[in-house]
C-alpha cells in the first residue's frame, strides 16, 4: 500500500496538469490534421413538380456575403532596350548589370469563403505568379491573403485569411443536381463589382473540355464573364454547387457556354491542400490507349467499351497485382468504363490503400483482378 500511494501522487498530479493544458491550448490534439469547418446545405434537393420562387433576392441574400473580390499585383521586369534580350549582345554584360525597369501588373478575379476559419476557395490561375493577394468583401473590409496551396490539375487554390466574423457559404452536393436546375453565378466581372447572372445547368459531367487534367464540369448558360473566375455557381437558394472557371466563346464574352468544377470536388482538393500541403490521388501505374473501331474489332469486341493498358509501370499497384501490357481494362469496381479522361478521373478519386476490382479482357477471357491503389507521383501519370 505504500508503494501504490507513493505512485498516486504523481499520476494524478500529470493528469491534473494534462487536463490544464487542454484547456488553455485546446488546439495541442489538432495540430497534425487541422479541422475544417463547413456548412452543409440540410435542404432535400428532390422539389416538387413546378415549384420555384418569383425572385431569386433571397438567394443572393445568403450566398453573395461569401463571395469576395481578388486582386494580384505582380512585378515584371523587363529589359530597358531590345538589344539586351538578343543572347550575343548579353554575352558582353553581366546578368546583374544590365538594366531593368520594373512595372506592376495587376489583374482581378473572384473567390468564395468556404469556411468561416478564413479559408477562400479561387481560381489557381486567377492567382498564379502573384507578388500580393488583395481580398476584398462585399462588407467592404479588405485584407491580405497567404496562399494554402494550389492545384494546377484542377486549377484551384486556396487562401487563407485573418479576418473575424467571416460569412462562409453553404456546401450542396453538387452530383444531386440535375440538367434544367436554375442556377444562379456570383461574381466580379470585369473589375466592375459583385454582379448577379441567371440560368440553368447546361449539362453535368464535362469531361474532354481540355482545360485541366482532372476534368468533371457542371456546365451553364449563366452568363461568366473574365473576373467572375473562381466566383461562385449556386443553386436557387444560396447553395455552392460548383467554382465559376472557364467559358467558351470565340469573342472573349460570354456566349452561353460556361463550366464550374463541381463543390464535391472542391472540397476535396481544399481540405487535402490544408491537411497535406498536396492533393492526394489514387493511381494505377498504367498508361492507356483510346480503343478506335478498328482495334475493338481486331479485339473481337462487340461495342466501344474499355481502354488498352499500353503500359505498366514496374512495382506500381497495377504491375503487383498481375495487370499486364494489352490487356482491355473493361471496369474498376463494376463500373464501366467508356473513356481514358473520366477513367483517369475516377481513379483519381480512389484513397492510397484502398483496394478495387479491376476488370479486363485477356485473350478473350474476362478476368479480374484486386488491385491496392497507389498514390500518383507528382509527375507521374
Amino acid at each position: 500500500m505504500r508503494k501504490l500511494s507513493f505512485l498516486f501522487w504523481p499520476v494524478l498530479s500529470g493528469v491534473l496538469v494534462a487536463i490544464l493544458l487542454l484547456q488553455l491550448f485546446p488546439d495541442l490534439l489538432n495540430s497534425q490534421n487541422p479541422t475544417i469547418e463547413f456548412r452543409e446545405s440540410s435542404r432535400p434537393l428532390n422539389r416538387g413538380l413546378g415549384e420555384g420562387p418569383v425572385s431569386y433576392a433571397r438567394a443572393v441574400e445568403i450566398a453573395a456575403p461569401a463571395v469576395v473580390n481578388i486582386y494580384t499585383r505582380t512585378v515584371v521586369r523587363q529589359q530597358v532596350h531590345p538589344l539586351f534580350n538578343d543572347p550575343f549582345f548579353r554575352n558582353f554584360f553581366d546578368s546583374e548589370s544590365i538594366p531593368q525597369r520594373e512595372r506592376i501588373q495587376s489583374s482581378l478575379g473572384s473567390g468564395v469563403i468556404l469556411s468561416a476559419q478564413g479559408y477562400i476557395v479561387t481560381n489557381n490561375h486567377v492567382i498564379s505568379g502573384a507578388d500580393s493577394i488583395v481580398v476584398a468583401l462585399k462588407d467592404g473590409r479588405e485584407a491580405m491573403a497567404e496562399v494554402i496551396g494550389s492545384d494546377p490539375d484542377t486549377d484551384l487554390a486556396v487562401l487563407k485569411v485573418d479576418l473575424n466574423d467571416l460569412p462562409s457559404i453553404t456546401l450542396s452536393q453538387s452530383e444531386g443536381h440535375q440538367v434544367g436546375d436554375v442556377v444562379l453565378a456570383i461574381g466580379n466581372p470585369f473589375g466592375v463589382g459583385q454582379t448577379v447572372t441567371m440560368g440553368i445547368i447546361s449539362a453535368t459531367g464535362r469531361n474532354s473540355v481540355g482545360l485541366n487534367t482532372y476534368e468533371d464540369f457542371i456546365q451553364t448558360d449563366a452568363a461568366i464573364n473574365p473576373g467572375n473566375s473562381g466566383g461562385a455557381l449556386v443553386d436557387a437558394y444560396g447553395n455552392l454547387i460548383g467554382i465559376n472557371t472557364a467559358i467558351f466563346s470565340k469573342s472573349g464574352g460570354s456566349q452561353g457556354i460556361g463550366f464550374a468544377i463541381p463543390s464535391d470536388l472542391t472540397r476535396q482538393v481544399m481540405e487535402d491542400l490544408i491537411r497535406h500541403g498536396r492533393v492526394i490521388r489514387g493511381w494505377l501505374g498504367i498508361e492507356i490507349q483510346e480503343l478506335t473501331p478498328r482495334l475493338a474489332e481486331s479485339f473481337g469486341l462487340n461495342k466501344m467499351q474499355g481502354l488498352i493498358i499500353a503500359g505498366v509501370f514496374r512495382d506500381g499497384p497495377a504491375h503487383r497485382a498481375g495487370l499486364q501490357p494489352g490487356d482491355i481494362m473493361l471496369a474498376i469496381n463494376d463500373q464501366a468504363i467508356m473513356d481514358g479522361r473520366k477513367s483517369m478521373s475516377q481513379i483519381a478519386r480512389y484513397r492510397p490503400g484502398e483496394t478495387v476490382q479491376v476488370s479486363v479482357l485477356r485473350d478473350g477471357r474476362e478476368l479480374t483482378f484486386p488491385t491496392q491503389i497507389g498514390e500518383r507521383p507528382k509527375s507521374g501519370g
